[in-house]
């Protein structure tokens, strides 16, 4: 997976705060979701729950995973957070990467869940939010490539 294992270099833990390697043969071939979102945020809070649930029941069977990347205010608000989502998490300690990956791929508010080709980085789609919340609630044209 060297697109987005290269994208995060080594800094995505797991729920226990255990490094993750992203070229790690279980995510070969996987769709990467880049969830930008924060606690202080009323539509990401409304969002996240739904996403929770389309995860829970449809990580496997299409085989994605999520990466939080937080825009709360402080490491309390990210912590309180980020303890119910099932996903894996950029730290918030890194500010420096969370800027550099939001430049990279156009980022201007949140809730933003990105869909990326796990194995090049490539873009597949700006705006599953969208998808999963209303278009297409079971997933079933995930991963919304462009036509």
């Amino acid at each position: 997976m060297a697109g987005v294992a290269k994208l995060f270099d080594g800094h995505i833990v797991n729920k226990s705060n255990e490094p993750v390697d992203l070229n790690d043969d279980i995510y070969k071939g996987k769709v990467i979701g880049l969830y930008f979102s924060a606690h202080w945020c009323p539509p990401c809070r409304g969002f996240t729950p739904v996403l929770i649930e389309f995860y829970k029941n449809y990580s496997k069977e299409k085989n994605f995973e999520i990466i939080f990347i937080s825009s709360d205010r402080d490491e309390r608000a990210y912590n309180e957070y980020y303890k119910d989502m099932p996903w894996l998490t950029l730290p918030y300690s890194e500010r420096k990467k969370k800027e550099e990956i939001g430049k990279k791929y156009h980022i201007t508010g949140i809730p933003t869940l990105t869909l990326l080709d796990g194995d090049s980085g490539d873009i597949i789609c700006k705006d599953a939010r969208d998808k999963i919340q209303h278009r297409d609630t079971r997933g079933e044209h995930f991963p919304w490539k462009p036509s």
